[in-house]
């Protein structure tokens, strides 16, 4: 298994059934596919509940979610305005938001929509997920392309909330967020402590009773 989809596996563990759950772009819209789809209301700021995926010979073009790519609807999905749906966020009517991330800092501030010199495309719904949505799961690779660590002391990209990231899910490792600060409550693959600690800057401290998530899982 490529390590995005470890990721997105272990998003998907943290996920109780029958939550509505919006799913990001990128290793988020991974996270379905380890999904029964018929115990999970996955959900677009677009307008749509009840999204699913959709076979290639299937596809509506008019049908999307909010990173334009095609999706199918589950038996029962509803429609509704994307006024409507960001009121359903800000309402606090979504259970779990699966966001990726640029960084995230030892504070829990996420960086997710822009990079300084480089053309803006946009929020999106990045900062309505992260203000209203009732817990907040961060799936991303640990370093960056040019092998920078993406979770540092203090983000230096722009950040999209000023709400904390509940659990954050790397390559490498997860942390959660226990009373005041990010704890590591597991090892991805075959990730030692050594591996964490030379590409992360932020603070964190190491749970005692210490998860490894082999390759194989």
């Amino acid at each position: 298994m490529d390590s995005k989809n470890l990721i997105a596996q272990r998003a998907a563990a943290e996920l109780l059934p029958y939550s509505i759950v919006n799913l990001g772009i990128g290793i988020p819209t991974l996270v379905a596919e380890y999904l029964n789809k018929e115990d999970y209301y996955l959900h677009t700021e677009n307008g749509l509940l009840g999204v699913t995926a959709v076979d290639e010979d299937e596809i509506d073009p008019l049908l999307v979610n909010a990173g334009k790519l095609p999706v199918g609807e589950a038996l029962a999905a509803s429609y509704f305005h994307s006024a409507d749906s960001f009121s359903m966020i800000r309402g606090g009517h979504v259970d779990v938001a699966i966001l990726g991330a640029l960084q995230v800092d030892e504070s829990g501030m996420v960086a997710n929509w822009a990079v300084p010199g480089k053309g803006i495309i946009g929020v999106g719904g990045a900062m309505d997920l992260l203000t209203g949505a009732n817990k907040i799961i961060i799936t991303m690779g640990h370093v960056s392309k040019t092998g920078s660590p993406k979770f540092i002391d203090t983000c230096t990209f722009p950040i999209t909330s000023t709400r904390k990231a509940d659990i954050i899910i790397t390559d490498l490792a997860v942390f959660k967020w226990i009373d005041d600060g990010y704890k590591l409550i597991e090892l991805m693959g075959d990730a030692t402590l050594e591996d964490v600690e030379k590409n992360t800057t932020a603070k964190y401290t190491v749970c005692k009773i210490l998860k490894q998530k082999g390759n194989s899982q």
